[in-house]
């Protein structure tokens, strides 16, 4: 009896070292693919896998183009495996071609489809490491444009005897498209520009970049206002058919401290607003159309006093576009807000708008890049406040 059980026991204790043999090799196998987090190292893997431990007369992943030993035909001689991710989507295809166009063993089908599963796990992983690096460097560079964009604001703004002058700017975005500057001139006058890049982002930001470089080097040459509105239009539209996709709407003001007088020119822009003592508010509309949107246009500029306690707001329609469900804030809530401000303080106006824009939105998202400048004259004397 047992000469004739000693056989069959045998038999087993030979599979079973087959099995485990099996299994340490797909285990070896799996390390392998899992070892990297190139994609194209781990296709490698599975190809060198399949050839040398299998040997097979060749594999491929011909969407990648890598092949190894001879190349399978895609004829549907070679046998196809499908990569695919946790959802069940195709990511890439393994072909295999056998020697001299044999059936596979059990061990060798089994020993695939489980290098199939594991490789397609490794190679997901590879593509999500892969975006996840892309979009760290995209967050870096988007940081880093952030800081730049922000520098490029006024760092200090100039101290103006018997004046208050602020100015506050939120982008939607890391970067956006609204640009606000204020340079000194040498006949002592203060040249103020808000302005605003049709859309948002980046694009956006590198023609509000732009704006600010032409801008800057044209206003050093101290042209009239109207003159200088003019030349920044031209100077738009020569940009090219991008620059005039991303037109500017711009409003600019000129203060003459010592006169207590203002020149303002409005190239598409939203109204500035104008609050003098016991008068009504003054509106600045557009005289002309936004920059870059037509050549040789001309602007007019309108002139005024701007007496002691009066104040004067610009801004950018981030601050009007504002919505609660499908009510928009719009330009009279914010002049309604501006009106009600008693403060004299540039800085306590601007704090005061985005507080009343805060609330109406009620914690909502910000929906456009938000930028106003407030420029306030201080009383002379014991005058009542408008």
């Amino acid at each position: 009896m047992p000469t004739e059980t000693q056989p069959s026991g045998r038999a087993e204790t030979i599979d079973l070292q087959q099995q485990v043999a099996r299994l340490q090799a797909l285990l070896e196998a799996s390390r392998q693919v899992h070892s990297t987090v190139r994609e194209e190292e781990v296709l490698e893997q599975v190809l060198r896998i399949v050839v040398r431990e299998l040997e097979m007369a060749g594999a491929a992943f011909p969407e990648s183009g890598l092949t190894y030993g001879d190349a399978p035909e895609a004829d549907g001689s070679s046998l196809a495996y499908l990569l695919e991710d946790r959802e069940g989507l195709r990511m890439t295809e393994l072909l295999v071609a056998t020697p001299e166009g044999r059936a596979l063993t059990l061990y060798e089908a089994d020993f695939i489809e489980g290098l199939v599963l594991q490789a397609a796990v490794a190679l997901e992983n590879a593509r999500n490491q892969k975006r996840n690096l892309e979009f760290a460097r995209v967050q870096q560079d988007m940081e880093a444009a952030q800081a730049i964009q922000r520098s490029l604001l006024p760092q200090s703004l100039p101290v103006i005897n018997g004046y208050s002058l602020a100015f506050r700017s939120d982008t939607c975005y890391e970067v956006g498209g609204d640009y606000l500057d204020v340079v000194e001139q040498p006949d002592g006058s203060i040249l103020m520009a808000v302005a605003d890049v049709a859309g948002k982002g980046m694009a956006s930001a590198l023609m509000s970049t732009s704006f600010r470089s032409a801008f800057r080097a044209m206003a050093a040459e101290g042209p009239p206002l109207d003159e200088l509105t003019a030349r920044m239009n031209q100077h738009h539209w020569a940009e090219g058919e991008e620059a005039r996709r991303r037109y500017v709407t711009a409003i600019f003001l000129r203060l003459y401290p010592a006169a207590g007088e203002i020149e303002v020119v409005n190239a598409g822009h939203n109204p500035g607003f104008l609050l003098t003592p016991n008068e009504e508010p003054r509106l600045f509309d557009a005289s002309g159309t936004p920059l870059g949107m037509l050549p040789g246009m001309h602007y007019s500029i309108e002139r005024c006093t701007f007496q002691p306690g009066a104040r004067l707001l610009f801004y950018t329609d981030g601050l009007t576009e504002v919505f609660k469900g499908d009510e928009e804030f719009g330009a009279d809530r914010l002049l309604s807000a501006f009106f009600k401000c008693p403060s004299l303080k540039a800085d306590d106006i601007l704090d005061a708008l985005w507080a009343v824009i805060q609330a109406f939105s009620e914690g909502g998202p910000q929906g456009d890049d938000m930028t106003s400048l407030a420029l306030c004259r201080e009383w002379t004397g014991t005058e009542g406040v408008a």
